[in-house]
């Protein structure tokens, strides 16, 4: 067939056409779907031979085929994408404290180092050398996963809308992740924290957090009438979350928007508890009942005394005036409690650890602990379990009734073996 009759000749709608243009060049034009006006969504390629243009025509065919072809458009960037997930789509599908997570990632990292390039031409080496930046700035590995985690789920959302057609994070290797230090509290640590919150306020908020594993925001969101003394149970049913701010007046005092002096809080005091695993029921040992009691009879008293000051919200930690505790101040007070029971300096989060630890050392089963602590996959098990097998032979015969146990006449003497982390 001669060049001329490859210029006239035209193709049934909908099929490729390969054709030598008056420009010199040749050019190609494929069908591969229908744009989002109802119109065919016909691509097109030029090239310098036919050979070539050929060769274009059948991977844009096969990429129609196979559902890999890139959605018609201007093509994204990094920060458009970026900008358009996490003001738009994620918001429907995860929690405020996803959010919060999500908008550090994305605003504070992804975009400042990669926002400039074009999402399809993105490639996985170009994610691997923003890592290494960032190692060699001091972060942490765990730090950089997040970062990894959250940009994978961005850009599997612009595989799925279809603009792009592969993934380049999943390919990208992000740095090896160590196994987090666990550091549960020893039996005789524990003793002494009990010891010294019998002499503050809201004491029984510490036998709670070290005998039941509450998160924080779960302890502090818990009302009275999600405690059943009479049989024992609490009811595990919304969080307290940290407060965030925005400017109330127009951004002018010159500071952030926390210490911005007309401050309007931007979220709700509580929200339901992040997962299904963790609304739940959690039952009470006897010690810890009577510890609630007395806990109860003395917050009467502070509300006698408040009188008309008391805001009544039926918060289980309260203020001296009634309202739910702030997360800041339950994380001042921990740390307060620890300087005055002489013990090492730690996280909240540890005396969550330190339960978690005690319950599969007795031997209660893994399912059973999983719903105790309210976690939704059988992978947190498995990182406190290494060490429980290591110390249980150790420990096990000693642990009846060990946190309320009383302590001989040495009490601020470690109890010997038992001194080994319960983890």
């Amino acid at each position: 067939m001669t060049e001329d009759k490859i210029k006239r000749t035209r193709q049934p709608n909908g099929r490729s056409s390969i054709y030598l243009g008056k420009d010199g060049k040749w050019h190609g034009r494929v069908t591969v779907g229908i744009c989002d006006n109802g119109k065919p969504d016909r691509r097109h390629v030029e090239r310098k031979t036919r050979a070539e243009v050929t060769a274009a025509v059948r991977e844009l065919e096969k990429q129609r085929d196979g559902g890999t072809v890139r959605k018609a458009g201007r093509a994204w960037t990094v920060e458009t994408w970026l900008t358009h997930w996490i003001e738009s789509i994620a918001p429907l599908a995860v929690n405020e404290n996803t959010m919060v997570g999500y908008g550090v990632a994305v605003r504070k990292h992804l975009i400042p180092a990669l926002g400039a390039h074009r999402l399809d031409k993105l490639g996985p080496e170009h994610i691997e050398r923003f890592y290494g930046k960032m190692q060699a700035d001091g972060r942490r590995a765990g730090t950089i996963h997040q970062i990894h985690r959250t940009f994978r789920t961005s850009l599997n959302e612009a595989v799925r809308r279809g603009h792009l057609t592969r993934n380049p994070v999943q390919l990208a290797k992000a740095p090896r992740l160590s196994e987090e230090e666990i550091e549960p509290y020893t039996v005789g640590e524990v003793q002494r924290l009990l010891r010294a919150a019998d002499d503050r306020r809201n004491s029984a908020r510490w036998a709670v957090a070290l005998a039941l594993g509450l998160r924080q925001g779960e302890a502090l969101g818990l009302k009275w009438a999600d405690v059943d003394l009479h049989r024992g149970v609490l009811m595990v049913r919304r969080s307290r979350r940290r407060p965030r701010y925005a400017h109330g007046c127009g951004e002018t005092c010159g500071r952030k928007a926390g210490y911005c002096p007309k401050r309007e809080r931007t979220n709700p005091e509580t929200a339901d508890t992040k997962s299904r695993a963790g609304r739940r029921a959690v039952g009470l040992p006897a010690q810890l009942v009577d510890l609630l009691k007395t806990h109860k009879a003395k917050q009467t008293a502070e509300r006698d005394a408040a009188g008309s000051d008391w805001t009544d919200e039926g918060w289980l930690f309260a203020t001296p005036v009634g309202r739910g505790t702030p997360p800041r101040t339950d994380y001042d007070d921990w740390k307060e409690l620890l300087k005055d029971a002489k013990v090492r300096d730690g996280r909240l989060h540890d005396a969550r650890h330190t339960a978690a630890t005690v319950l599969l050392i007795l031997g209660v089963s893994e399912r059973a602990v999983m719903g105790l602590m309210g976690w939704s996959t059988t992978a947190m098990a498995a990182r406190y379990q290494h060490m429980v097998d290591s110390v249980r032979s150790d420990v096990a015969r000693q642990v009846d009734g060990l946190i309320w146990k009383p302590l001989a006449i040495e009490s601020d003497r470690d109890p010997g073996p038992i001194g080994d982390p319960l983890d």
